[in-house]
C-alpha cells in the first residue's frame, strides 16, 4: 500500500467527535477506525497493541538496537465538527497554479486568490475533496505518517530504540488527553504529529480558558415596562460591547490573544454568552480572565445583584513553560527535518494540541507538521509530496533513537 493509498483509506472513515456527547469516546465511529488501525499495527509486527475502553490505541515498536531513550509518537483519529465528515469524495489533482474546480455541479472552487498557500505547491499532486466536506488530514495525515514510517523501518530492518505509539480520540473537542495513560505509555518524551504545512515545528501554544456568562433580567409587559423591565439580551449585548473590539480572532495573528464569542442565546429573562479566551503570554491570559470578572461587576452595579455571573474554566496552558526545560526535544526534531531536506519553521500554535496538556502531565511533547493545509474547512487539502516528506521526518525521528 502506498502512502497516499493508506491516507485515502483512513479518510474514508467518518470520525467526527461530538462536544455535546458525555460518552468516552464521544462518538462510536471513532472506534471503527481505531479497530482497523489496531489490526493494521498487529499485522506490521508491533507488540502490546491495545485499544482501551476509552478509545485510546496504544502500541509498541520494540527496540532492535541499544538506546537510552523511549520516544512516543501521537496522533488523533477524530475530526472537527466544523464541516461535515462524510461521505468524503476525494480526488488527486496535479496543481498547475490555477484555481481548482472541486465541484462543478455546485460551482465550488479552490483558488490561490483566497488560499495563497497553494502557490507553494505548483507541480505537486494535491488530495482534495468535492468541496462539501472536510478532508480529514487533521489528523489522519498524522496517523498515516506514523504508520507508514513504522512500516518502512520494520520492512527494512533498520536500527532503532523503543518507540511508543498512541492514537487518541476526541482531540478536536479538547478531551484528547483526558484519559491518556502517561504511566502506561512509558515514554521519555513524545511528538504529536498534528501540525500544518511541511516544515512546521511548534512548541508554543495558547493558554486557553472557556467562560460562561449568565445574564438575568426581569420580564414584564412592554406596555408597562418603564423603569421595570431588565432585558437580559440587551444586557448581554452591553457586556460584549465592553470587551476590546480589536481582540477577536478576526483581528489578531501570531502571538496576539483574543476573546472569541462562540455561542449566545436567550430571552428577556435570561441570556447566556459562551467565550473562549486565548493568549500565549500567561500574564496577559490572566488579565483577560480578570477583565471578564470586572465587566461582570460593572453589569451587576448597574442592574443589581445577581444580574450577571461569570464562570471561567482553564482548558490548557502554553507548553513552552515545559519545553523550555527540555529543548533537546525541539533540537532533535530540527535535526530530523534537516536530515531529510526539510527546512524547519518554528511557529507558535494559534490553538492547542494534545501535546500541550501532555507536557504538563509529565510527557514533553512538541508538535510536528502533517503537510496539510486549510484544516477544519471544505477547502482542506494535502500535497502527496508533503505527506511523503512527513513520513521521512517521522522515520528519521525513529532511527535517531539508536544514537541516543
Amino acid at each position: 500500500m502506498t502512502i497516499s493509498e493508506r491516507f485515502l483509506k483512513y479518510v474514508s472513515f467518518p470520525t467526527m467527535s461530538d462536544e455535546n456527547s458525555e460518552t468516552v469516546p464521544s462518538t462510536d465511529k471513532q472506534l471503527v477506525l481505531s479497530r482497523y488501525l489496531a489490526e493494521e499495527l498487529k499485522s506490521l509486527g508491533l507488540i502490546d497493541v491495545e485499544l482501551d475502553d476509552k478509545g485510546y490505541l496504544y502500541a509498541t515498536l520494540p527496540a532492535n538496537a541499544e538506546s537510552s531513550v523511549i520516544v512516543g509518537l501521537i496522533a488523533h483519529v477524530d475530526t472537527s465538527d466544523a464541516v461535515s465528515d462524510g461521505p468524503i469524495n476525494t480526488k488527486i489533482v496535479k496543481y498547475e497554479g490555477k484555481r481548482i474546480c472541486l465541484n462543478e455541479e455546485k460551482n465550488i472552487w479552490l483558488s490561490p486568490d483566497e488560499y495563497p498557500s497553494l502557490n507553494r505547491y505548483v507541480g505537486n499532486n494535491l488530495i482534495v475533496t468535492d468541496g462539501t466536506t472536510l478532508l480529514g488530514a487533521d489528523d489522519k495525515a498524522g496517523v498515516c505518517a506514523i504508520v507508514s514510517a513504522v512500516e518502512k523501518v520494520i520492512k527494512n530492518n533498520l536500527p532503532h530504540g523503543c518507540i511508543k505509539i498512541c492514537f487518541t480520540p476526541d482531540e478536536e473537542i479538547g478531551r484528547g488527553a483526558d484519559h491518556f495513560d502517561v504511566k502506561k505509555f512509558d515514554a521519555d518524551y513524545a511528538y504529536t504529529v498534528d501540525g500544518g504545512g511541511l516544515g512546521e515545528l511548534e512548541y508554543e501554544n495558547f493558554n486557553a480558558a472557556s467562560a460562561k456568562v449568565e445574564l438575568r433580567g426581569v420580564s414584564i409587559h412592554p406596555g408597562s415596562a418603564k423603569d421595570k423591565m431588565k432585558n437580559a439580551q440587551l444586557m448581554a449585548m452591553e457586556f460584549n460591547s465592553l470587551l476590546p473590539a480589536d481582540q477577536t480572532p478576526a483581528n489578531t495573528e501570531g502571538y496576539e490573544g483574543f476573546f472569541h464569542l462562540i455561542e449566545s442565546h436567550g430571552d428577556c429573562e435570561y441570556a447566556e454568552l459562551i467565550y473562549i479566551i486565548r493568549d500565549h503570554d500567561r500574564a496577559k491570559f490572566e488579565e483577560k480572565k480578570a477583565l471578564l470578572s470586572e465587566i461582570s461587576k460593572k453589569i451587576e452595579e448597574k442592574y443589581g445583584a445577581g444580574s450577571c455571573t461569570v464562570a471561567i474554566r482553564d482548558s490548557y496552558y502554553n507548553m513552552k513553560e515545559i519545553i523550555d526545560q527540555n529543548m533537546y526535544t525541539v533540537e532533535r526534531a530540527v535535526a530530523a527535518m534537516k536530515a531529510v531536506g526539510v527546512e524547519p519553521e518554528i511557529v507558535p500554535i494559534r490553538g492547542g494540541t494534545d501535546g500541550a496538556r501532555l507536557s504538563f502531565m509529565g510527557l514533553p511533547c512538541p508538535n510536528i507538521c502533517t503537510g496539510g493545509e486549510n484544516f477544519h474547512s471544505r477547502f482542506e487539502y494535502i500535497p502527496i509530496e508533503s505527506l511523503e516528506k512527513v513520513v521521512d521526518i517521522v522515520e528519521r525521528l525513529i532511527l535517531d533513537t539508536a544514537s541516543f
